[in-house]
Parts: structure tokens; sequence; C-alpha cells
């Protein structure tokens, strides 16, 4: 797999469309901070790390609003073939600030909007709505 945070999004898309309650995923770091990140903005309702050493997975609750899911769209910007770099004046709010955008700062990760108020630039991961 070359791109495990595409991949993640793809779980996810399939597991709201296929009406899920729980996607499992591998564990890594920056999936975790994304993830932790969609659990703030309420675009899921829960995310649990299980497993030990090397057999780590996450568990993701999806949330859905009434029959309609919480999370429509996810857009992956920066990939492996195409790196996208924002400065601070760049990052403007995703659908009229209904959206998310994440970034990675020097930092952390952070949401677009938390990036622009701290004055960080950085690697744009994904456009959410």
């Amino acid at each position: 797999m070359t791109d495990p945070i595409a991949d993640m999004f793809t779980r996810l898309r399939n597991g709201y469309r296929a009406k899920k309650a729980t996607v499992i995923l591998p564990y890594s770091k920056i999936k975790e901070g994304i993830l932790r990140l969609l659990a703030a903005k309420h675009y899921i309702s829960d995310m649990e790390k299980k497993g030990r050493k090397v057999r780590k997975f996450l568990e993701v609750g999806l949330r859905y609003d009434g029959v309609s899911p919480a999370l429509t769209h996810i857009r992956r910007l920066s990939k492996p073939s195409r790196r996208l770099y924002l400065r601070k004046d760049e990052i403007r709010p995703v659908r009229q600030g209904f959206g998310l955008l994440i970034v990675s700062t020097s930092k952390g990760l952070m949401s677009g909007e938390e990036a622009r108020k701290s004055g960080l630039g950085g690697e744009a991961i994904a456009e959410i709505w």
C-alpha cells in the first residue's frame, strides 16, 4: 500500500455507504491524529485503539444524523505523488466554514482554522465536509 491515509479515507467512505456502525483500520500515529480531529468536529462518534505491539488497530464508530451520514465527502489533497503545502495566508475556509481542512504543521495536526489562528502553514492533508 503506497498511501495508507487514502486507504483510511476509502474505508471510512465505504463504511458510511454500507451503513456500518464501526470500521476497523490498521494503526498509525497520523491516522490516530486525523481521527481525533474528526471526532472533535463530530464527523465520527468515537475512536478506540486496540491490540498490542505489531497487531494494533483502530476501531472507529461512524456517526449518522438520522439516516444520512455525518461525513459526506473526503478529498485527499496532498498525495505521495504531489505534495501540497500552504502558507498561513493561503489557508481558506472549506465550504464557507462548514467543512474541515486538516493541516500537518510543525506543532502537529490541526484544522485549517486553528492553523490560521496560530499563524502556521503546513501540508494540507485533506478536505472534509
